[in-house]
């Protein structure tokens, strides 16, 4: 069988099980499994492959069939730019988060930001984006899950930061002493625990600690916005990923924390599946940007409280 007919019949079965880019999915099993770039499968589309090989294809392609992530087989996710180790014990960096990466990227370089904490790290992709394109930058990252933490030091290293990323094992801001950041950001877990058995099989079976946000999907906000100010240099900002359909109930938090007098909610078109959010404190007075991503509107408004 050549590479061109093995891609046509792994399309087809991952397009009986209603999977999203089956085309794509079978394109990159097939470049990891020939460990060759989509140039070559272009140009070399009829060179027979190896029957060990092609077992070896078809088998990854039952696993990712099964709900298995295509990334859990490559272990590989490209993210801002930057290659990244992936693997069972951390969530799937995605294309959407890059938004957020780029807005604290753009107040650090803004402020003149060094010191940056990234809560619930996973994988490492923000610190390890953060250090690398913010110069000079010292980036903490924390996370609760040793096995997480060792997928974000070897991301690090990859990505020659090691130097620039102090890891911290610690629930939160727990074990974090008296230390204050420039910026704090976070993409916790969001996801309201009866919603995450309703999604696709490929996420679900990603870890349930990266995902589960408690009854209200709301469990790490509500700790963040309380415990954040005491952590945050005067000036600094917290920058916050959040769900679609979160806006309301995390600006209502803030607005709860007296410490949040004003809150200043901006939103753009960029898609439907996620949300950011940026808070902001600015002489002694705490401003809260809320970065709502919806599809096809772009608007803005102001909220103060009464």
């Amino acid at each position: 069988m050549t590479i061109k007919q093995a891609l046509e019949k792994g399309t087809i079965m991952l397009k009986g099980e209603n999977l999203d880019s089956p085309k794509i999915k079978a394109r990159l099993l097939m470049q990891d499994i020939l460990n060759k770039p989509r140039t070559y499968l272009l140009v070399h589309d009829n060179q027979i492959i190896n029957e060990k090989i092609l077992e070896k294809y078809f088998k990854n392609i039952e696993k990712v069939k099964n709900g298995i992530p295509i990334e859990h087989i490559t272990h590989q996710k490209e993210f801002m730019k930057l290659s990244f180790y992936v693997n069972e014990n951390v969530l799937i960096p995605r294309q959407d988060t890059e938004v957020l990466v780029e807005e604290v990227i753009s107040i650090a370089k803004r402020i003149n930001a060094k010191k940056i904490l990234d809560l619930c790290t996973g994988s490492g992709s923000i610190a390890v984006s953060l250090a690398k394109y913010i110069e000079n930058s010292q980036i903490t990252a924390v996370d609760i899950s040793k096995e997480a933490l060792m997928v974000a030091k070897k991301n690090a290293k990859n990505n020659n930061v090691e130097n620039q990323i102090t890891f911290v094992k610690s629930d939160l801001f727990n074990k974090l002493g008296k230390e204050k950041y420039d910026i704090i950001v976070s993409n916790p877990p969001y996801i309201k625990k009866d919603v995450i058995k309703k999604l696709s099989k490929d996420v679900q079976n990603e870890p349930i600690i990266a995902l589960d946000g408690g009854k209200d999907g709301l469990v790490f906000y509500k700790k963040i916005v309380n415990e954040a100010i005491d952590y945050l240099k005067l000036g600094g900002y917290l920058c916050l990923e959040i769900g679609y359909d979160q806006k309301k109930d995390v600006m209502d938090l803030i607005k709860e924390n007296n410490e949040y007098p004003e809150i200043i909610s901006y939103c753009w078109m960029q898609g439907e599946n996620d949300a950011k959010d940026y808070y902001d404190e600015y002489e002694n007075n705490w401003k809260c940007h809320v970065n709502d991503l919806k599809a096809n509107w772009e608007s803005k408004n102001y909220i103060t409280p009464n």
